[in-house]
Formats: C-alpha cells, sequence, structure tokens
C-alpha cells in the first residue's frame, strides 16, 4: 500500500532503538526524510545510518536529551518543515507512589507531558498553513488500564492525551491530525527489563517471566516493534487525515473493556 508520504518529512523522538526506532524505520521505508534523536551522539549517527542503509532514505540524526528545549529546537530545525512529528520518550521507572517525590514527579511530567506539548507547539501552525500534518503521540496501554507502580508515567501520559483532546479538534479542518498510540508489551529492551525484574522478585528464570507474561495476553505473544512501526506509518498517511483525536490501543486483546 501507497502510504502517500514520500518526500514528507518527519521528526521522530527517541528512535534509536525500540518503537521509536520502528516508527522511524517504517516512515524511511514509506519514503519520508526522517529525523532521528537519542541521547549519545555513536548511537544516534548508527541508528541513522543504519534505517538509511535498510531503506534507501534520507535519515538526520539529532543527539541529544529531548528535555533539554534546545535539542526540541534542533529537532525542528534539521529540515525545512516538520510535516510529520512522532513524540516518544522514555517513561519513568516503576516505583511505589510514595516513593515519588516532588521533583521525580515533575520530571516524568516534563518527559511524558510538556516536552511532546512543547514539540507541537513548534511544528502544529506550519502544518495548519501547508494543510498536511501528522502528529502521533506514543504513549502507553496504563492510559486505559492504569499499572501499579507506573502511576506517574500513567498520569503524565492521561495528561497529555485530555490536553491534546481539543486541540486535535482545532486544527482536523486543516487536514492536521493528533492521534494516539498505546502500546502494552512490545519485545524492546525495555520489556526485558521489566522481565528481569520480575524474576529477581519472584525467584524465577527470565524465561519463565516472560512466559507467565504472554499467558496474560490473549494474543499469547508479545507485539512485534515493526508492528507497531506499521501502525505509527498508517495514522501519519495521507490516507488516515480522518482520523483524529483517537487513541489506538496495541496490546493483544490485555485490556478487557470495550471502549
Amino acid at each position: 500500500m501507497d502510504l502517500g508520504i514520500s518526500g514528507r518529512t518527519a521528526v521522530v523522538c527517541a528512535s534509536t532503538q525500540g518503537l521509536g526506532r520502528a516508527c522511524a524505520t517504517e516512515l524511511a521505508r514509506a519514503g519520508c526524510t526522517v529525523v532521528v534523536n537519542g541521547r549519545s551522539p555513536e548511537s544516534t549517527e548508527k541508528a541513522a545510518a543504519d534505517i538509511a542503509a535498510e531503506t534507501g532514505a534520507t535519515v538526520v540524526p539529532v543527539a541529544g536529551d529531548l528535555n533539554e528545549e534546545a535539542v526540541q529546537d534542533r529537532l525542528v530545525a534539521a529540515v525545512d518543515q516538520v510535516d510529520i512529528l512522532v513524540n516518544n520518550n522514555g517513561g519513568p521507572p516503576f516505583r511505589d507512589f510514595r516513593e515519588i517525590d516532588r521533583e521525580a514527579l515533575l520530571t516524568g511530567v516534563v518527559s511524558n507531558m510538556a516536552t511532546p506539548i512543547r514539540l507541537i507547539q513548534g511544528v502544529v501552525d506550519g502544518m495548519v498553513e501547508r494543510r498536511f500534518g501528522r502528529i502521533v503521540n506514543i504513549t502507553s496501554s496504563s492510559v486505559k488500564m492504569p499499572i501499579a507502580g507506573l502511576d506517574l508515567s500513567s498520569g503524565a501520559r492521561i495528561g497529555l492525551t485530555g490536553f491534546m483532546a481539543g486541540v486535535a479538534r482545532s486544527v482536523a479542518h486543516a487536514n492536521v491530525t493528533v492521534n494516539f498510540l498505546l502500546p502494552g508489551r512490545f519485545a524492546t529492551g525495555r520489556l526485558h527489563s521489566l522481565y528481569e525484574k520480575e524474576a529477581r522478585d519472584r525467584g524465577i528464570t527470565v524465561e519463565q517471566a516472560a512466559e507467565a507474561a504472554s499467558a496474560d495476553v490473549p494474543a499469547g505473544r508479545p507485539g512485534d516493534p515493526a508492528e507497531f512501526g506499521a501502525a505509527c506509518a498508517f495514522l501519519c498517511s495521507a490516507q488516515a487525515g480522518y482520523i483524529t483525536g483517537q487513541s489506538l490501543l496495541m496490546d493483544g486483546g490485555a485490556y478487557p473493556g470495550v471502549l
């Protein structure tokens, strides 16, 4: 399927590995010029080179801490215009809510709410003017089904979802869409680290922890990041202009509700 975005420019945050990397790769495969981002110059440059070699696309590395405004500005300035923005950022670690002090609280809100909002503010008016824009915010399945220990992550991401709900409706007339992708368990390094923690806490092997986790998912397995990247690319496509303000849950059926 031709997504109709060849020649477009995309900024994908936190995209040297995991789900961000998968999104950047699929957008590059669709013909976009893609700006990739990571904390380390070495890892960012390597990811850009690897994605370019795999897809033949132009891939621009911009390294730095995404929560720094100067880095956000460099991301937006790395291309002449931003047609597609994929917001992604690391979430706060598992922690009992009693252990979250003010500093940790503010850090979580900045990373998972304030940073994506500022990036959207920097690109949305240009999108409206050009009558094309696609904004995808990667949040979490915990937005729909909060998980104890991820309270800060859930709260900040729910805040972003609520904040952008009205914005999405205000720019839809200009063919600018704002949507959310809510991943459940995907086969990434972060998921493996959670399995390792579970194994330590329960005195079992990592393999046993992984099997137990998959047993709770109707699909019977973790998601493939490539599946996530493909969904992201579709939401960024020309054909997705009538989809906006939506939260697409990708969790293999783990969420038991109907809404």
